[in-house]
Formats: structure tokens, sequence, C-alpha cells
């Protein structure tokens, strides 16, 4: 009998990661755009307080796009969404949410936050004339991560976009190939 059991216990602990993935997702209603506004605040508040790189770059940039609340999960097939809202000059002009799909090695569940600092008006321009602007797909995107030493000097404002992941929660294992597409939401 005990043999029987310990064969189980891979199912019941997949199981249970499952329940626990599920339990982080918001529920399936899209947020208001004052809702939006309210949780981009304190993302971009928060970034900005704890990255010197990013204050640097919010000062230059064109716009910010700001994703406070990515939701990802996956068991084998996984997904994220978010949404979240472009800013200039402190004011929210449009919302968007991201989504992508991945597929791979995955197990668990984790949300963060995402600021995209697009540095030029050419850059905001595509992120409009893309009908979905992908990352991940697009090579003018760097992806700046305190961890890697991401330096603001004037070589990496050249970048037209850079992306900042932060406030990580959660616990997300594994090999996947995915890219986030970006797309502007009617509210």
């Amino acid at each position: 009998m005990s043999v029987v059991l310990r064969a189980w216990q891979p199912v019941w602990l997949v199981a249970l990661c499952l329940c626990w993935a599920l339990s982080l997702t918001p529920a399936a209603r899209a947020a208001s755009g004052p809702e939006i506004d309210a949780k981009v605040d304190i993302a971009l508040a928060q970034l900005l307080r704890e990255s010197e790189a990013a204050r640097a770059l919010n000062d230059k940039a064109v716009a910010v796009l700001v994703f406070p609340d990515i939701v990802k999960g996956g068991f084998g097939i996984g997904g994220q969404y978010g949404e979240g809202a472009l800013r200039r000059n402190g004011l929210t002009v449009s919302y968007y949410n991201i989504a992508a799909a991945s597929f791979g090695l995955q197990i668990g569940a984790q949300t963060f936050s995402q600021a995209i600092f697009f540095m030029t008006e050419e850059a905001v321009a595509y992120l409009d004339s893309s009908k979905g602007f992908e990352i991940g797909a697009d090579a003018n995107v760097a992806l700046a991560n305190e961890g890697l030493g991401y330096d603001v000097t004037s070589s990496t404002v050249q970048d037209p976009i850079i992306a900042f992941v932060f406030g990580q929660q959660g616990l997300m294992a594994g090999l996947t190939i995915e890219g986030s597409k970006i797309t502007k939401l009617q509210k």
C-alpha cells in the first residue's frame, strides 16, 4: 500500500502547485481606467524609488508604459496577462494589455511589474502602428535588469525602447519559448 501512495506523490505535488497557481490569478474581469492608473502610480513610484537607472531614463523618456500586475503561470503550457497605462509627462494617454503564451519545461506562478521606457517619438509611434507590439520579437527593445548592472550612459540611452522587470513575487521555474504581445485597449 505504501508503494502505491509513494507513486502518487508527484501527482499530488503537481495538483497542489496548480491549485496554488490558480489562486494567484485575478478575477476574469478587465480593470477600469482609474483602477489601472492607481496601480500604475504605485508600481512606477516603487521602480523610481529603487532604481537610479530608471530615474535617469524617466527624466529623458518621451513616454513610459507601465504594467503594474502581470500574472504568469504554467505547467508545460503557460501564459501571462496584465493591463497597464502609457504615460506622457506623468499623465495617462492610453491603456494596453500584455499577453503571452509559452510552451516548454515550466511549472509555477508569479506576478511581476514591467515598465517600458520609450526614448523617441518614433518608438511610441511604432507601438501604436504595429497592431500588436511584440517584446521578444523586436530587436530594438533593450532589457534593463538592475542585477545585471545596467548603466544609463549616452550609449544605452540610444536604445529606442528600454524595459525593466521588477517586483517579482512567486516562483516560476523552467525553460520556455515565448514572446509578449502588447495591444491597445479601448477604455
